[in-house]
């Protein structure tokens, strides 16, 4: 009875780390509408620094923790780690250039909703992952909930829709990746290991595209504090709860629980720079707060 206590209170941990990080994930599109207005960048310039910020931090910390372990991998597992990386870099730029062809609602719409599905269809095939009803219902109340939260404003004047699916499609496609990879190495090693290493490599296969389209790198002291605060707090905290909570749960109910993001990054939107949730909004709110609720429910069911 102890041990199964204990299960259980492990796997409410973990899933309290995957909401945590994707609260935490869901601070970055505010704090990036103010690095716009305080200095001149570009998206790419602000992905490839996010992650570059964030490796000082991940290398101290993991060789503090892990010493010469840090780097002692199996070269299969290297691969999977170099894959997070490829996938990290691949899902921000097809998501930076979806937005140039489709927007920001529909490019974040289409990258949000399918990647648990992305996630759900490759876990059952390649991690023999058991779809429940209680996940497929969460799934539903999430993908729901998530379609009304941020809405599509379509633009009949916008080119190349095709093209723009298609990379949002992708950026959905590595997330997927890149949440599997984690959740197959979790087991195996610290997740401090699988983040220094595939956030190093993600850096340097970002760089060459921040290049291409001019990096920026003249900010004012307020614009590098918003950038050290995107590379160590939503990207080296965040992904070290979230790759630390899918040790204890599914890949599946991972990637629907980080749906919180949206959520949280409309309220913070509607608090601080007052745009509005609308009624819609309101009751996507609902059903993704509701997919929350039976994804606690379900994980500790299927723990027990």
């Amino acid at each position: 009875m102890k041990t199964q206590v204990n299960a259980q209170a492990i796997a409410r941990l973990g899933l309290v780390s995957i909401l945590l990080a994707a609260t935490l994930w869901g601070t970055v599109g505010v704090v990036i509408q103010a690095l716009y207005r305080l200095s001149d960048t570009n998206p790419l310039s602000v992905g490839f620094l996010r992650l570059a910020l964030s490796l000082p931090l991940l290398f101290v910390v993991c060789g503090f923790t892990l010493g010469r372990k840090t780097f002692r991998v199996a070269r299969r597992d290297l691969g999977l780690m170099l894959l997070i990386g490829a996938m990290t870099a691949l899902y921000q730029v097809c998501y930076f250039s979806a937005i140039t062809h489709i927007g920001v609602a529909a490019a974040t719409l289409i990258a949000l909703c399918v990647a648990p599905v992305w996630v759900a269809l490759l876990a059952t095939v390649l991690l023999r992952e058991r779809m429940t009803r209680g996940v497929f219902l969460a799934g539903s109340c999430a993908i729901a909930g998530t379609i009304l939260l941020v809405g599509i404003q379509p633009d009949s004047e916008m080119q190349s829709m095709g093209l723009g699916v298609l990379l949002a499609l992708g950026s959905a496609l590595g997330y997927a990746v890149v949440a599997l990879c984690g959740r197959s190495l979790a087991e195996r090693y610290h997740p401090l290991q699988t983040l220094t290493i595939g956030f190093g490599s993600g850096a340097v296969i970002l760089l060459p595209f921040a290049l291409g389209t001019g990096l920026a790198v003249n900010y004012s002291g307020l614009g590098w504090l918003a950038l050290l605060y995107l590379g160590i707090i939503p990207t080296a905290l965040a992904y070290l709860l979230y790759f630390g909570g899918i040790r204890h749960t599914t890949a599946t109910v991972a990637s629907i629980a980080t749906l919180l993001e949206p959520l949280v990054s409309t309220v913070l939107a509607w608090w601080l720079l007052n745009e509005q949730l609308g009624s819609l909004g309101i009751v996507g709110a609902v059903l993704l707060l509701g997919a929350i609720g039976l994804l606690y429910l379900e994980d500790g069911r299927r723990k027990d």
